[in-house]
């Protein structure tokens, strides 16, 4: 329409401009102005133009539109007009001049704005309006194509200064329209400074006649600050400044709960960050009690069903004690009247009665069997009746007492007969009506059950004399002992040298360890007692082993078995941080078999806590070095606890009783017992035990140094055999220590015996026929001959040079971590026939202790959001929000901090328990479990972290971005640390893992920093995540300046090489890091 009008008043152009006087035609032409304006503007966004800022302008016309859309207020066209006298058209630049200004912008990086010689602008041709603030027209009669972007016109006539509104650039004889937002009114000259106030272009030396003109340049606001609304100022048009009162801001009005102070361009915001922090906190102790509340309560109710259960196991037992009694008393009484009425009657019976009652004195006999028949409902006298009989006198009033003796003697005499009588219901009941243990459903029924249980089975031990010899034969053939599968380890010219210097740990051992036996591995330090353990169990890292190692006759790995194989360490790996039962129930849930019935869990759990005495701390903590718990001997015992609940076919044990008193042992080792009754293959080592401990072990696997073997077999015949070799054990001297003194070389053999302790091996040997290594056959030969010669131990090391040395100690190195790394992801078949639970229960498992763990670190916590809101608040009120750089230097500190801060904090999920975790996945538990469980409840972490640091940092910078973006891009920050800190957790020791935290973020935000000088730093700075942070945070809040901070907006970002349409890239980027650690934490 505009062109139409155009074309159609061409030749009336001059005309209708010469009556801009007029108060009628004024608007119009103001209006016919504008529109040409616009058009030159929306002209201006060629390809060319939109292509080069495209880095810097997301949607061109909406960001074009908001910089030069004057449609509300064309005030300052209309005297425009007027000052130029109705040829303004003639004044504006085309858009080939506007091009060329914009091009020397892009092409200077942002940092000059220098014009490069033009048509009108040159060496040759340079009129006054070529100078800074001054615009020349083409003349009246001359046509402006102001659409044109190729042409440049000829403007060198009428030059005069550049009108309030538009800016004039040195090197242009053009006005160009001030973006909105700027400040551009007609300059007056500084007599004291020899300047054009407000801007900072000086006069043309030479040239009287030359004025101040209007504004000079539109650049970045460190060049051009002039042109800028000043702070506290709001500029409703490009020639109005108005000064903010107080409540104002140039932006809008004040906030509820804010304060604007006068001559301020920021709201003060404050009050909004207290009350997210009061929000925030107020939701945190909710979660925090309210969570730990619950799990309190639910930890009550059940600690008091299981009282009450107790209580009630305990008073059946408690009965049924007083019944057996009872009933013991009338068996004694009536063995008593029939004794004395024996007495009585026996000078008045025959010879027939005399040899009775020497059939009844004898044992096995009692009086009744005479008088009652077999069983009561077959029940006939067997002698007659007669008047004058003196026991005919007592046969009425006895009959019914003697039939209810006889039943308890025959149900004595033959239990499996009267198996389903129930005594205490005073009747029969089938066992098959008995309630199974998956039937019960209540938490009271089932424990119920479980100390019912308990009780039977503490009755047939007392019963059974505490586990007498007796005791322990009807033990092991009572139908009602649950039997493991049976494992038996046979063993054979087994070697172990260590690699890294060549060096026996264990040498030429042959030997058994059988079901259902206690083994004890004794011997002085350095015999090699834990490498046995784990050569057995299938450890042997770092080691080369030779010779043969039999599972149940076969060749199998016992890894294949690794469900039904516990091994207790010799420290105490325990979680400190969780009661006593929860370490044992979380064992007991992922290693028990997935189809058993929850009561027979709960039986498990209470018969272990019951065995290991840890019945009185069992709602205790176990404690850590920060924090005391239970104390050392219970700790111990715990440890154990962790591997019995499993019910394991074979246990390892090293050194349990160390630290532990001879009741504390004894208590154990009776558990262990009990253990052994069910067919568990139980091997342990044990330092000098007591003799009545020594006493409780079936076989005795004692060691010399350098791993050879004395003696093997059974612990009865042990004393037997080193007598033979005339080794007596001194009286009032325990056996084992004695023998571990005479390999220690601190006691000497009997005087009179020819034996050295040194021989003790080779002695074993040739005892049992064993293959003798070479380097012994010498000292073997010189034993048979009777000779007296000494061992040699040595085994072929010859000196080295420190070069070689060295290279074998790095070979070492190398060979001990590819072992440990083929054992961790060694894959071997299952034969445990044990179907624990899957991925998916054992992270609801692993989710369960995570969470109590995290409950219970609730101080901790509040330390790291203590810290994170004390760093908001310094780096918060240092670094304001520069306009410059759109707050670059703060978001560049709060990427340092932040990523400190969450890194250190980080590592505490997995630095803290790691040797928990390798020994739970050593067991068989799902490593990929472990990791979703930490990283899920480390999310929340996550989550709440940004907000605490924002609450402070955001609302004291109060920057142009929205709250919500700076969240996100945090947010992924943290996400995106927490990965980096779980990968030096894992990879590192604690003390190195804690260093390369404080230092990668320091060096890879200076290298994301630096200026991208050649491609090569390009490369290593996107493979920095601060580099993606800062320009995601920088974008966010770039895209909020419009307007006169287009140009300033396009050159940082030139400078810094960020693009606007990035952010979502930088928000996919940044966790990429975190990402790639995901899967490499599942797998290990």
């Amino acid at each position: 329409m505009v062109k139409c009008q155009d074309s159609s008043s061409s030749n009336n152009n001059n005309n209708d401009f010469g009556q801009f006087d007029n108060p009628s035609i004024l608007p119009l032409l103001t209006q016919l102005v504008n529109e040409q304006i616009s058009n030159l503007t929306t002209a201006f966004l060629t390809n060319d133009v939109k292509e080069r800022a495209n880095f810097c302008v997301q949607d061109p016309d909406a960001d074009w539109n908001e910089a030069f859309n004057f449609s509300s207020n064309l005030n300052f066209v209309s005297s425009c007009i007027k000052q130029t006298r109705g040829d303004i058209t003639q004044r504006v630049c085309t858009a080939a001049e506007m091009k060329l200004y914009l091009n020397s912008f892009f092409e200077s990086g942002g940092a000059n704005m220098n014009m490069k010689p033009n048509r009108n602008c040159n060496l040759t041709s340079w009129v006054s309006g070529c100078e800074p603030g001054w615009a020349c027209s083409v003349g009246q009669d001359q046509q402006v194509d102001l659409q044109n972007s190729r042409e440049i016109p000829s403007r060198n006539k009428s030059c005069q200064s550049c009108c309030a509104g538009f800016f004039c650039p040195q090197g242009l004889t053009c006005m160009i329209p001030c973006p909105l937002g700027s400040y551009c009114p007609l300059a007056t000259l500084n007599e004291t400074t020899g300047k054009c106030d407000p801007y900072d272009y000086r006069l043309p030396s030479g040239n009287t006649t030359h004025t101040c003109g209007g504004a000079n340049i539109w650049s970045d606001v460190a060049r051009s600050p002039e042109l800028f609304c000043s702070a506290g100022s709001y500029c409703p048009t490009t020639t109005e400044n108005n000064s903010c009162s107080s409540g104002i801001t140039y932006l809008a009005g004040c906030f509820r709960l804010s304060s604007c102070n006068a001559n301020t361009a920021n709201q003060n915001i404050h009050a909004y960050g207290l009350l997210l922090i009061a929000a925030m906190g107020t939701l945190l102790v909710i979660i925090y009690n309210c969570s730990g509340q619950a799990l309190t309560t639910r930890e009550r109710r059940l600690a008091k069903s299981r009282e009450e259960a107790a209580r009630s196991a305990r008073e059946t037992s408690r009965a049924r004690h007083r019944w057996k009694n009872a009933k013991d008393a009338a068996k004694k009484g009536a063995s008593g009247l029939q004794a004395q009425l024996s007495r009585t009657f026996s000078r008045k019976k025959s010879i027939h009665h005399s040899e009775e009652l020497k059939i009844l004195s004898q044992p096995g006999t009692n009086g009744d069997d005479l008088y009652t028949p077999p069983h009561p409902s077959l029940y006939t006298p067997s002698h007659p009746s007669s008047s004058n009989s003196p026991i005919s006198s007592f046969e009425p009033s006895n009959r019914k007492k003697n039939e209810r003796k006889q039943i308890v003697h025959e149900i004595e005499d033959d239990p499996v007969e009267y198996e389903d009588l129930d005594l205490e219901s005073r009747g029969s009941k089938p066992k098959g009506n008995f309630p199974k243990a998956k039937d019960f459903s209540t938490n009271s029924q089932i424990f119920r059950y479980a100390y019912s249980q308990l009780e039977k089975e503490k009755a047939q031990q007392k019963e059974n004399k505490d586990l007498t010899f007796s005791g322990v034969v009807s033990m092991a053939t009572n139908f009602e002992t649950k039997k493991r599968p049976l494992i038996e380890i046979s063993f054979k010219d087994l070697s172990l040298t260590l690699k890294a210097k060549n060096k026996h740990l264990l040498r030429c051992l042959t030997g058994k360890i059988k079901p259902g036996r206690i083994t004890a591995v004794m011997g002085p330090s350095g015999a090699g007692k834990t490498t046995l353990l784990n050569a057995l169990a299938g450890k042997p890292i770092g080691c080369l082993m030779t010779g043969s190692i039999l599972i149940n006759g076969k060749p199998e790995s016992i890894l294949s078995y690794k469900k039904i194989v516990g091994f207790v360490p010799q420290d105490d790996i325990v979680h400190g941080n969780l009661t006593v039962e929860e370490n044992i129930w979380f064992s007991a849930h992922c290693r028990l078999s997935s189809d058993l019935a929850k009561a027979d869990k709960v039986l498990v759990v209470e018969r272990v806590i019951e065995s290991l005495g840890l019945q009185t701390v069992r709602d205790s903590l176990v404690g850590t070095v920060e924090k005391r718990g239970i104390s050392g001997g219970q700790r111990k015992r715990v440890n154990v606890g962790l591997e019995m609940v499993m019910e394991p076919s074979l246990l390892f044990l090293d050194e349990p009783t160390s630290g532990l008193d001879s009741a504390s042992s004894q208590l154990l080792l009776r558990a262990l017992r009990r253990e052994s009754l069910e067919g568990v293959n139980i091997s342990m080592v044990v330092h000098q035990p007591s003799y009545s401990l020594f006493r409780m072990f079936d076989d005795l696997i004692l060691l010399a140094k350098g791993g050879l073997t004395v003696y093997h077999g059974s612990v009865k015949k042990v004393e037997e055999y080193f007598i033979g070799l005339g080794i007596k054990v001194p009286e009032r001297v325990n056996p084992p220590d004695h023998y571990i003194d005479i390999l220690e070389g601190i006691v000497t053999p009997n005087p009179r015996s020819t034996v050295s302790y040194s021989e003790l091996p080779i002695r074993w040997m040739l005892h049992n026929g064993y293959k003798v290594p070479p380097d012994m056959r010498e000292t073997a030969t010189g034993l048979l001959g009777q000779g007296d010669q000494v061992i040699s131990l040595g085994d072929g090391i010859t000196d080295a040079s420190f070069v070689g040395e060295l290279w074998q100690d790095v070979v070492g190195n190398v060979d001990l971590h590819r072992d440990k790394i083929r054992h961790n992801f060694s894959k071997t078949k299952d034969l445990s026939n044990r179907g624990t639970p899957g991925v998916l229960m054992q992270y609801k498992y692993y989710l369960g202790r995570v969470t109590k763990q995290r409950l219970r670190e609730a101080k901790l916590q509040a330390v790291d959001y203590l810290i994170l809101l004390l760093a908001g608040a310094c780096l918060g009120s240092l670094s304001s929000g520069s306009d410059q750089s759109f707050g670059a230097n703060g978001y560049t500190y709060t990427i340092i901090a932040v990523s400190l801060l969450c890194m250190i904090a980080a590592l505490r999920s997995f630095s803290l328990d790691k040797l928990q975790y390798w020994r739970e996945s050593a067991s068989g538990m799902s490593s990929l479990s472990y990791f979703l469980a930490k990283d899920t409840v480390d999310h929340f972490n996550t989550l709440i972290k940004p907000l605490v640091y924002l609450s402070m940092f955001y609302f004291f910078t109060n920057p142009r971005s929205t709250f919500t973006d700076n969240y996100i891009v945090l947010l992924c920050l943290v996400y995106c640390v927490t990965g980096i800190a779980y990968a030096l957790a894992i990879f590192f020791q604690p003390g190195s893992a804690q260093l390369w935290s404080v230092l990668l973020p320091v060096v890879f935000t200076l290298v994301a920093t630096q200026p991208r000088n050649n491609e090569a730093l390009k490369i290593i700075v996107n493979f920095c995540y601060p580099r993606w942070a800062l320009e995601a945070f920088v974008i966010a809040n770039a895209q909020r300046y419009y307007g006169v901070w287009l140009i300033t907006r396009c050159g940082s970002l030139l400078k810094n090489g960020y693009d606007l349409h990035h952010w979502g890239l930088c928000i996919a980027i940044l966790p990429y890091p975190y990402a790639t650690v995901d899967p490499l934490n599942g797998a290990h």
